[in-house]
């Protein structure tokens, strides 16, 4: 039987189902959000804590998985786990952020006697909820042996990339190819739009062939038809890409898609649409009828 205490930080669209994987598996201790009411929501759901502060949370866990929006909620999360937890105490932290994040976080929790690991996910909201995700891992080898079992409860694939920060290193790998990806397929689909070709033909023939992607067949019929409420926001994906282009200008690369991407994007966001999912860049795609 596992002795791991877990507590789960932040719920949102991808939080939410990983803590109730958590909780299925009998790991999951008590969960804490910004928010008492989805706090509260989720405590009834998964029979669980909802604990009124971090301090709390950090006191009852051994093991603290974070999934928050930004490098400044990781640095919040962290500096109240470190002031109050017991010796011991690891975070895990499942946001994208930035690798210097990653590393000056590992460095607080080290210097309270407990550990940190860099382990963003790939997988969109479907691979929360199914278990699915893809998990790219920086830090000590010893201390993802230790959480391994949290993150069995959601992960198809755990990949140990190397040293802190080479998980957050990878994930930014992930979010220039998941922009170029959504660029392509949004441009290809406007044009068939264009051209009057139908989509119940279109899709399948084209996921059939080198041109299949899991962009395409997540979101290839929603886009078409106008649903975007689904999936990973595009604001989120604009301020992920901004850490990106930092890397990318660091080690001096083209960065032509994530310039563009970011580009679009802001053009989206000051339009209102920065809470959709990121298949609503075929909204520019289409142009002007």
């Amino acid at each position: 039987m596992n002795d791991l205490q877990v507590g789960f930080v932040g719920l949102g669209a991808m939080g939410w189902p990983m803590a109730g994987h958590l909780a299925r598996s009998g790991l999951l201790k008590s969960v804490w959000t910004r928010t008492p009411a989805k706090a509260a929501a989720a405590a009834l759901e998964f029979g669980i804590d909802a604990v009124d502060s971090l301090a709390r949370l950090a006191g009852q866990c051994d093991v603290i998985a974070l999934c928050v929006p930004a490098d400044a909620d990781v640095f919040e999360a962290v500096e109240a786990i470190a002031r109050h937890a017991g010796p011991g105490t690891i975070v895990v932290d499942h946001s994208t952020v930035s690798s210097v994040t990653a590393g000056l976080a590992r460095e607080r929790m080290r210097a309270a006697a407990g550990d940190f690991i860099d382990a963003p996910v790939s997988g969109g909201v479907e691979g929360a909820i199914h278990g699915r995700l893809s998990v790219m891992v920086g830090g000590d080898a010893g201390v993802l042996d230790r959480v391994r079992p949290v993150l069995d409860c959601y992960a198809a694939k755990i990949s140990h990339m190397g040293d802190i920060g080479a998980g957050q290193n990878t994930k930014a790998v992930n979010q220039v190819l998941v922009a170029g990806i959504a660029n392509a397929v949004c441009e290809g689909l406007a044009l068939g739009e264009k051209l009057g070709l139908d989509a119940d033909m279109l899709i399948p023939t084209l996921l059939a062939g080198a041109a299949g992607n899991w962009f395409l067949e997540k979101r290839g019929a929603t886009m078409l038809r106008n649903e975007f409420s689904v999936g990973f926001k595009l604001a989120l994906l604009h301020k992920d890409l901004k850490i990106v282009r930092d890397l990318a200008r660091t080690a001096r690369i083209d960065r032509s898609v994530i310039d563009q991407a970011l580009a679009d994007y802001a053009v989206l966001i000051a339009q209102g649409h920065g809470d959709e999912d990121i298949s609503a860049l075929i909204r520019l795609k289409r142009g002007k009828s």
